[in-house]
């Protein structure tokens, strides 16, 4: 199968590129880490507004754009190679949550204030950490064989310290909560498993390009025994294994992306195989970067511990890659 970009994906993707070199740099994400929601609200704002980020994958009648999941991804690609915190990634499984499973009368309601850009989060298991939902506007939740819509105002939350610094993590407490069924837990479920499995392949691939260039970009400027360390053959050796493992989990992810955006038969098993691969990919190639950068890669203020912190986070979310190889049918 030969894949690319059409024409508008393509400008697509570079347009939040180049929005996000501009504001999302080392400091800016630094300082967005430390800022009360986590995440730089106006940049935000920018992706929803100017991008449509929120709106791609919701249909026109919702007051979304009408595109499909897979432009959402492209955007979710460049905002993993950008760092930038950001709050799309458990939107865009609670959208596509909806889209699935819910009534209608929750879609008319919920949908078009996601498309708008307000922060949801989906809570599934109880006492486990859940991705954005401290300060989500809209919470989903599933409830025994229950999809539910749960009042924000009438639950109890919790930040969750993150290794990584750039996810926000917390806890939520549905005991007294107040809530209202709008479809099945198991549809919910299947899907949102589905969609952010693939959504963190993006996010992977996006990682990954950025943790590459910026170890090749290193190599060309630092000088060791009177020679840029990337002559050295044995690590242009390296970086050349990095770029395979790059291309290939990029591809793995596109594959998924457009898979699971279609609906196709196998969809399921490429989101499995994109991110186990992913993964343990990321995994290594994240870790070369530390090795190739030397000392100043363990500083904290060098962005290669981001990179490395991101990696192993997006390692964890959504199934670990051992686990989705266990569901791959051989």
């Amino acid at each position: 199968m030969e894949f690319g970009f059409s024409e508008e994906q393509a400008e697509l993707a570079a347009t939040v590129r180049g929005l996000l070199a501009k504001r999302a740099d080392s400091r800016a994400v630094r300082a967005a880490v430390t800022s009360p929601t986590g995440y730089d609200v106006g940049l935000w704002q920018t992706l929803v507004e100017q991008i449509g980020a929120t709106a791609l994958a919701v249909p026109e009648e919702y007051d979304g754009a009408g595109f499909s999941l897979f432009e959402s991804l492209v955007v979710l690609e460049e905002v993993g190679r950008s760092l930038a915190p950001s709050p799309l990634l458990s939107s865009l499984v609670v959208a596509e949550v909806l889209l699935a499973c819910a009534d209608e009368d929750a879609k008319r309601r919920l949908l078009p204030r996601l498309a708008a850009g307000e922060v949801a989060a989906f809570v599934d298991g109880a006492g486990a950490p859940v991705l954005d939902a401290i300060d989500a506007t809209v919470l989903l939740a599933v409830r025994g064989d229950d999809l539910v819509e749960v009042d924000p105002a009438t639950c109890t939350r919790r930040a969750v310290e993150s290794m990584d610094q750039t996810l926000r993590l917390a806890e939520v407490d549905l005991a007294d909560a107040a809530m209202t069924v709008i479809g099945s837990a198991a549809t919910a479920r299947e899907r949102a498993d589905l969609v952010g499995a693939v959504a963190v392949t993006a996010l992977q691939a996006g990682l990954a390009a950025r943790a590459v260039d910026m170890t090749v970009s290193y190599s060309k400027d630092r000088v060791q025994f009177g020679r840029q360390i990337g002559s050295f053959q044995a690590l242009k050796h390296r970086m050349a294994d990095l770029l395979v493992l790059l291309e290939m989990s990029r591809s793995a992810s596109w594959a998924a992306s457009y898979a699971v955006s279609t609906g196709a038969d196998n969809a399921a098993e490429l989101a499995h195989i994109a991110k186990s691969y992913g993964s343990d990919a990321l995994d290594h190639i994240a870790g070369e970067t530390i090795q190739l950068h030397g000392g100043i890669a363990i500083t904290w203020e060098h962005d290669a511990h981001l990179v490395f912190k991101r990696a192993h986070a997006l390692g964890q979310l959504y199934g670990q890659a051992h686990e989705h190889r266990a569901l791959i049918e051989l």
